[in-house]
């Protein structure tokens, strides 16, 4: 028998657990990554470093692939429609896959959607963001780079027009957006397949600390059981509309007058998903797997009343590994997960996983395990 080969472009961490959800399905896996020591490289058996941007070396990589797909959102679409021309499936495709490289655009689509956002508009220089501002509420006013930006990279948050220069230096497109005052924030996971099923994860708490994810509560703590249906059949609509196949995180704010607005889009597993490795029945990884595969998706219900995720983030302290014997004997239902990254202050080098039925002791667990991964405790 045959098996299909999936070609993955990007050599990261969500390469890296997409390769693992495969292996038992006889997944076959191709990877396009920057160098042989990315995360997702030290494990994949057929890898091709290059450079993603480069369409001959992506149709050269595409060849002999089934589907390609991503671990990020930065493939030209240019480049993905030469693809599609060659007869490769891309999924999700060029024409889903802007609307999360091109924050305007995906702003702009949401808006002729229906779909509440954040009030937004481009802006030409500081004195545009200063009209704009008054056009609201006034400063502060958020400003984002209209593509390339990841994990709190190209935002800004501006309390006046002088604070307002930084984003126009680099000569791209911003956008400004209203400061929305949140209570926190939610992410609702979804997964499409190209005959249209789809299934939607219980809806998270996504806690940021420095504009990266840091802990992921599923289900959101004392969420109204109305607001959370909303939010996954706004997440499988917005899935639909755009014609996204594979994995749809929608990052969502709900406001202190019980609104939920769209924050930002993200089509490829993402990091509000991870939980879902050890806390449900099918993860997003292998359930994005059968979606661009257009297999039967898997069932996406949680496995434990309550799934907490930390991420390790790099600190002082390299060897990890010799803090396993402590966090391991601690708490034997503990789950770690980690990318073969060298270790370097702030940069997310894993997570670790906790379930049970107690929120409280569940968060205790899993704090305790990334703090004493990354050093910040000893005891």
């Amino acid at each position: 028998m045959t098996y299909p080969v999936v070609g993955m472009v990007g050599g990261g961490q969500l390469a890296r657990m997409t390769h693992e959800a495969g292996i038992p399905l006889g997944i076959r896996f191709r990877l396009l990554s920057d160098t042989p020591v990315e995360s997702a490289a030290q494990v994949v058996g057929d890898v091709v470093v290059g450079d993603y941007r480069d369409l001959n070396t992506l149709r050269e990589f595409a060849r002999g692939c089934d589907v390609i797909t991503f671990d990020h959102e930065h493939v030209p679409g240019d480049h993905l429609r030469a693809l599609l021309e060659d007869g490769i499936a891309v999924r999700p495709g060029p024409d889903a896959l802007r609307f999360a490289q091109d924050k305007g655009e995906m702003r702009q689509r949401l808006h002729a959607l229906g779909v509440p956002c954040p009030r937004h508009r481009p802006v030409a220089d500081p004195a545009d963001v200063s009209a704009f501002a008054a056009e609201g509420e006034g400063f502060p006013v958020v400003l984002k780079t209209v593509r390339g930006g990841y994990d709190g990279k190209g935002v800004w948050v501006v309390r006046s027009e002088s604070e307002a220069a930084d984003p126009f230096r680099a000569g791209v497109p911003v956008l400004a957006e209203e400061k929305v005052d949140f209570v926190r924030e939610l992410a609702a996971n979804v997964v499409r397949s190209p005959h249209g099923q789809a299934v939607a994860y219980p809806v998270v708490e996504s806690v940021q600390v420095d504009g990266v994810c840091d802990t992921v509560i599923a289900p959101a703590p004392e969420l109204p059981a109305e607001r959370a249906v909303a939010a996954q059949e706004l997440a499988l609509r917005i899935a639909e509309e755009l014609g996204v196949v594979g994995h749809l995180a929608v990052e969502l704010f709900e406001t202190r007058d019980g609104r939920v607005l769209v924050n930002e889009l993200a089509m490829r597993p993402h990091n509000s998903g991870h939980w879902t490795q050890d806390g449900a029945v099918t993860s997003q990884f292998a359930n994005h797997l059968r979606a661009v595969l257009d297999l039967p998706l898997g069932d996406p219900r949680p496995r434990a009343r309550w799934t907490v995720m930390a991420n390790v983030l790099g600190g002082d302290y390299p060897d990890m590994y010799s803090a396993y014997l402590h966090c391991m004997a601690r708490d034997p239902q503990l789950k770690i997960h980690m990318y073969g990254k060298d270790v370097k202050p702030g940069r997310k080098v894993g997570h670790v996983n906790t379930c049970g039925e107690d929120l409280a002791d569940v968060r205790a667990r899993a704090r305790h395990a990334a703090d004493y991964l990354r050093g910040t405790i000893t005891e």
